[in-house]
């Protein structure tokens, strides 16, 4: 049995049982072998680009004795799948504009993927933002911190309800507790619509680290004198105070609610 991170463990818990899964950008083809060992899933694909990791991912599903059930390919994003060959699509550890793209690409012809679990390290806002514009409904989203690094897992899923179900999760709402103060459809796909009303200690770490990268990058444009980045400073002022009103008031709703 191998040994995999506590990312790719929680990523491994969104998967379900009996799944046939696509794993894109796969790596070492860790999670397909673990979910395989783990009795999981039925079946697995595993896409990598780039010769050397795809090379590692067939060197450890071979070791492993898995080769029926894991079908390791060398191409870009989702086009190493036919329709029909996956029911779950995994993307991790990249981009999330990337994410995005490769979604883009390649998605709409593959009806039989029917659930999606991201983990973008960076540009979630983009994820949810492309999920949102394409008829996927955003049905679980995860904060973890793992060796100093914070990660956000997005689990989602293909429906004919999604447009509605879409509207409700990112619907314009007050923060319970606080005196006027609304979370708006930009907040929400920002900062996740349900990792806002959990406001867990990650989450606070993760947007008070986002706040210092903000007034580093602040201080860096005050000390130019052209005019384009006087406006990129305020704009990145308002963004830094929009941040600091949220969180203050998300944090303190949580005190009250508990």
């Amino acid at each position: 049995m191998i040994t995999i991170s506590k990312r790719l463990k929680q990523i491994a818990l969104l998967v379900p049982q009996g799944s046939r899964l696509a794993d894109i950008g796969s790596d070492h083809a860790l999670l397909p072998v673990y979910l395989v060992q783990q009795g999981t899933i039925e079946s697995a694909i595993a896409g990598e680009l780039n010769p050397g990791p795809y090379a590692a991912a067939a060197k450890q599903v071979r070791e492993a004795g898995l080769s029926r059930q894991i079908d390791v390919r060398n191409g870009d994003g989702l086009s190493v799948l036919k329709d029909g060959e996956a029911d779950v699509a995994v993307i991790a550890g990249m981009g999330g504009h990337l994410i995005a793209r490769i979604l883009g690409e390649g998605i709409a012809a593959l009806p039989s993927i029917r659930r999606l679990i991201l983990q973008p390290n960076v540009g979630e806002e983009a994820v949810r933002q492309w999920l949102l514009d394409n008829g996927w409904f955003l049905e679980q989203e995860h904060i973890m911190e793992e060796d100093g690094k914070i990660y956000e897992i997005m689990a989602a899923i293909r429906s004919e309800e999604a447009e509605e179900a879409n509207q409700a999760l990112y619907c314009v709402r007050p923060v319970e507790g606080t005196e006027g103060i609304m979370l708006e459809r930009a907040d929400l796909i920002s900062m996740g619509p349900y990792l806002v009303q959990e406001v867990s200690p990650v989450f606070v770490a993760k947007w008070e680290r986002e706040i210092d990268k903000l007034v580093k990058v602040s201080d860096q444009l005050a000390n130019s004198r052209l005019e384009a980045s006087e406006a990129k400073q305020e704009q990145i002022n308002k963004r830094i105070d929009r941040i600091k009103e949220v969180l203050q008031c998300l944090q303190k709703a949580k005190r009250l609610s508990s």
